[in-house]
């Protein structure tokens, strides 16, 4: 059988949707690629809570699997969204990459001060970390927001490492470390998206990696306890059943955290409705004030 995989046009979408391709050439398992555009890709030019957030990069892909035009599509799992059409099912989750971020700069790290980044997560760790930087927003492909960074427009920029890595990008900077820096959640995972058939689920099923689904399912556990969606500042990260969630106030100046071991997704689910709890004034906060945000 001939699968047809959807991808968006981006270097690494097309990256990683090669990866998946090349699994299934082992396997001599036919394919046929199809790019496909997305809102995300076209608005580059507000931060992504401002043009639908979660599933932004998502819902063009996932109508075109509706509709028949694709058999699956490939996906950055941090992209996908809690709220899923039933029709649709994560057929395969790859091996996880690096869960981290990395401060790429161009400057001696002292001296930073201009971070470049769109994520509300991001801004707040990093202003966190130190007050006196001033975060402004990112968008762009990787190798549009690195041409920013050498063009002076920042002293520093925020990138998925796994991106880095799958690029085949060296750059200056520093690796974030995940248990300080907390991750998006499923940062570093590739999924791929099928709709729920049989014949095309179970050949999608052998590139799975048994640890990484449990791990990004606890995370997503988690997360979907929490709520909030990209406006709210918050990293979640399970390596083999250990878990970290946390949630910051959009200056950094506060933050709500757990860490602790779990075994199950209920386990997950109750962590999750336990900081939420702790965290709900943060998560309130983040929402009126981007919402009376010109």
């Amino acid at each position: 059988m001939s699968i047809k995989i959807g991808t968006r046009g981006s270097k690494l979408a097309l990256t990683q949707t090669e990866t998946v391709i090349k699994k299934l050439a082992a396997l001599n398992i036919a394919t046929e690629r199809v790019i496909i555009s997305t809102e995300g890709d076209t608005t580059t030019g507000v931060p992504l809570h401002e043009i639908g957030g979660e599933g932004v990069f998502v819902r063009a892909l996932d109508d075109a699997i509706l509709a028949g035009q694709i058999d699956c599509a490939v996906h950055s799992m941090k992209d996908i969204p809690a709220a899923r059409p039933l029709e649709l099912v994560t057929a395969a989750i790859l091996k996880r990459d690096s869960a981290a971020d990395y401060l790429a700069h161009s400057c001696p790290l002292g001296k930073v001060r201009i971070v470049g980044t769109s994520s509300t997560r991001r801004r707040a760790q990093m202003l966190r970390h130190d007050p006196e930087i001033t975060p402004k927003d990112l968008r762009g492909n990787v190798d549009t927001r690195i041409r920013k960074l050498g063009g002076g427009e920042y002293d520093a920029i925020v990138l998925a490492e796994a991106g880095l890595t799958r690029l085949g990008i060296r750059i200056q900077g520093e690796r974030l470390p995940p248990e300080r820096f907390v991750p998006s959640p499923n940062q570093g995972a590739i999924a791929v998206v099928s709709r729920a058939d049989p014949s095309v689920m179970e050949v999608l099923s052998s590139l799975d990696h048994s640890q990484t689904r449990t791990d990004v399912a606890i995370e997503r556990a988690m997360m979907e306890q929490l709520g909030g969606g990209c406006s709210t500042p918050m990293g979640i990260y399970c390596r083999a059943g250990h878990l970290i969630g946390e949630v910051l106030a959009l200056d950094g100046t506060r933050t709500e955290r757990i860490e602790t071991d779990v075994r199950t997704i209920e386990q997950a689910r109750e962590e999750g409705r336990k900081l939420r709890e702790k965290a709900q004034d943060l998560i309130d906060e983040a929402h009126a004030k981007l919402r009376l945000s010109p």
